[in-house]
C-alpha cells in the first residue's frame, strides 16, 4: 500500500489545496469582468487576464492527476457490483478529463498546435461531466443508504440509550455533510463542462459558470480543510 503509484499520488493530492484558491481567483475574475465590462473596459480587461493565467495555471500544476483514478480503481475498486461499475466508470472520465486536460493546457501555451486546443477542449469536458454524473449518482445511493441506516439508529438510541448508536450516528451526518459538499462542486463542475460541449444561454452565461465555479471552488476548499 506504499508504492510508487501510492506516494505519486499522495505527493500530486497535495496541490489540490492551491488549486482551489486558484480556482476561486479563475471565476471571481470572471464575475468582476462580467461586471464592469460594460462601464470600465481597462478593468475588465485586467481582470479577463487575471481568469486566463489562473486557468492556465492550474493545467499546469495538475499535471499527472489522471493518475488519481487508475489508483483509486486499483486500491479501492468498491464492495459490491453496484459500486464498482460506478467507480469505473465516474475514475475513467475523470482520468479522460485529466489526461486530455494536459494537452489543452499545451496547445495553448504554444508547444503543441493551437488548432487541437477546441479538439482536446471538448474530449476534456466530455470525460469530465461523463465522470460527473456517475460519481453523483454514487453519492446519492451513499446518503440514502446512511439515511435508512440512521433511522434504524434513532429507534435503537431512543430504545437503549446507546452510546454506540449516537456515535454512529454522528458518522454517518458526517459523511452526509462530506458528500453533499461533493455533489454540489460535481453539479457546478457538470455544468461547466456542459457550456462546453453543447453551449447554450443558461450554461454559457458570466453569471452561471462564475457561481458554479465559486460553489466548486469553496465546496473542495470544505472536503479538503484539516480537520
Amino acid at each position: 500500500m506504499n508504492d510508487t503509484v501510492d506516494k505519486l499520488v499522495i505527493f500530486l493530492a497535495k496541490r489540490d489545496g492551491i488549486d482551489k484558491l486558484v480556482k476561486t481567483f479563475q471565476y471571481v475574475s470572471k464575475l468582476v469582468n462580467w461586471q464592469v465590462e460594460a462601464t470600465n473596459p481597462n478593468l475588465a480587461h485586467r481582470f479577463k487576464q487575471w481568469e486566463v493565467a489562473s486557468g492556465l495555471s492550474r493545467k499546469a500544476f495538475r499535471t499527472g492527476r489522471f493518475l488519481t483514478g487508475f489508483n483509486a480503481l486499483r486500491r479501492n475498486p468498491s464492495s459490491t457490483p453496484t459500486f464498482k461499475s460506478l467507480a469505473v466508470l465516474a475514475n475513467a472520465g475523470e482520468m479522460v478529463y485529466f489526461f486530455f486536460d494536459h494537452l489543452l493546457w499545451l496547445s495553448r501555451i504554444g508547444t503543441l498546435d493551437a488548432k487541437l486546443a477546441k479538439r482536446m477542449s471538448f474530449i476534456s469536458a466530455f470525460g469530465e461531466s461523463f465522470g460527473y454524473v456517475f460519481f453523483i449518482v454514487s453519492d446519492l445511493i451513499v446518503m440514502k443508504q446512511g439515511v435508512e441506516a440512521e433511522r434504524k439508529l434513532v429507534a435503537l438510541e431512543k430504545e437503549e440509550d446507546s452510546k454506540e448508536a449516537k456515535e454512529k450516528i454522528r458518522k454517518i451526518r458526517a459523511d452526509r455533510v462530506m458528500r453533499l459538499m461533493a455533489v454540489a462542486a460535481n453539479v457546478a463542475d457538470l455544468i461547466i463542462g456542459l457550456a462546453e460541449i453543447e453551449p447554450n444561454p443558461f450554461c454559457n452565461h458570466p453569471l452561471s459558470l462564475g457561481v458554479s465555479g465559486l460553489v466548486s471552488a469553496w465546496a473542495g476548499w470544505y472536503r479538503n480543510w484539516p480537520s
